[in-house]
């Protein structure tokens, strides 16, 4: 699952964790940690000690093996959606303070739990638009908003929010279900009009989205592929995103995030990894199996 291409992009077995390198950069991308999860299940009656320092442990180890220039964070840093709890108050900024002993930049592109999560990271910590980052032709971001336009010029994009897993049943009937890597092809002229529509350029019909980009941006759409992260937290279960007998246009209204609902992903042809890199066949392989 390697990019052949000038800057390379490769997941980190066993880990939900991706390593890309950029010239003499290295950069190390994690989505989905949600700190402060187990809050929201105390207030539900289901009471978890906090996992915070599970997390960071595997973290470190992983910082220690790669020794990146920059951590990136793709997002839901926290897991409260419309407050901070008293738990992500106090984990957050010591879960922080300690990475940035060990790690010389970290940075943080805000998913849809990340409402006011700049008064919980420490000053040194940078906070990225949540339209995006951009390393070498790689195009990096949340997934619950749409990207910035630029990301149309790279040939990869990245993104977590979904935490896909896959689910089996075996013979006797019980459910096997692992985290996964889905990378899918992209169509780079559907999610060109998509996205040209979404911030409202005028265009014609029947007009080509690849020659208003180039006349208006000086973009050249590229985009190939689609890699969607598993979530760091594996605690946090998943979402099943092999689903037996399901039309394709009802899996991509099942998914939340706007490139997936743009159509341009192909998911059905999606190839789908473990975490240890084991290549599990496409997603319409596995949907006949399942």
């Amino acid at each position: 699952m390697t990019e052949k291409s000038s800057t390379l992009l490769k997941p980190i077995s066993p880990y939900a964790a991706l390593l890309i390198k950029d010239d003499s950069k290295k950069f190390l991308v994690i989505a989905d940690i949600h700190l402060g999860w187990e809050a929201t299940l105390s207030d539900e009656g289901v009471h978890i000690p906090s996992q915070t320092s599970k997390l960071l442990k595997r973290l470190e180890h992983i910082i220690s093996m790669e020794k990146p220039d920059c951590l990136i964070i793709l997002g839901d840093v926290k897991h409260a959606i419309e407050k901070i709890e008293l738990e992500e108050w106090r984990d957050i900024p010591a879960f922080f303070e300690k990475l940035e002993k060990i790690v010389p930049r970290i940075k943080v592109v805000p998913g849809n739990h990340d409402g006011n999560i700049e008064v919980l990271l420490p000053k040194s910590v940078e906070l990225a638009p949540q339209q995006g980052i951009i390393i070498g032709n790689i195009g990096l971001f949340h997934g619950h908003a749409w990207p910035d336009i630029k990301m149309l010029g790279c040939e990869t994009l990245v993104i977590g929010h979904i935490h896909p897993t896959i689910t089996f049943r075996d013979p006797i009937g019980f459910r096997i279900t692992n985290q996964v890597w889905v990378k899918a092809p992209c169509d780079k002229t559907i999610l060109a009009r998509s996205m040209l529509r979404h911030y409202r350029i005028k265009f014609k019909r029947n007009e080509d989205p690849e020659t208003v980009l180039e006349s208006k941006f000086s973009i050249e759409p590229k985009v190939k592929n689609l890699l969607v992260m598993p979530s760091f937290n594996d605690f946090l279960g998943g979402r099943a995103i092999n689903k037996p007998s399901i039309a394709r246009d009802v899996i991509f209204r099942d998914f939340l995030g706007p490139i997936l609902r743009s159509g341009s992903v192909m998911l059905d042809k999606a190839e789908i990894y473990l975490l240890d890199g084991t290549f599990l066949g496409t997603l319409s392989q596995l949907n006949k199996i399942c």
